[in-house]
């Protein structure tokens, strides 16, 4: 079975969408990414979060900027 690379609950951060098992919102790493920081290093500031949930959730994204078919992020 595959492991959730989201989550969304009201009971963590008021439903902000986070990485699933965790408390880190995935706006934090979007906005990190754009404001210059790296994958290693947004992993070091965050070591809840598995690389394989960024590594997920970055081709999902790109999938759906490219307009293809994407599986939900679960």
């Amino acid at each position: 079975m595959r492991q959730p690379i989201l989550s969304s609950s009201l009971d963590v951060m008021g439903g902000t969408p986070v990485f699933a098992g965790t408390r880190v919102p995935v706006q934090t790493l979007l906005d990190q990414l754009q404001g210059g920081e790296t994958i290693d290093g947004f992993l070091e500031g965050f070591p809840t979060v598995r690389t394989e949930q960024v590594t997920a959730f970055l081709e999902q994204r790109k999938a759906w900027t490219r307009g293809g078919e994407a599986s939900q992020l679960d």
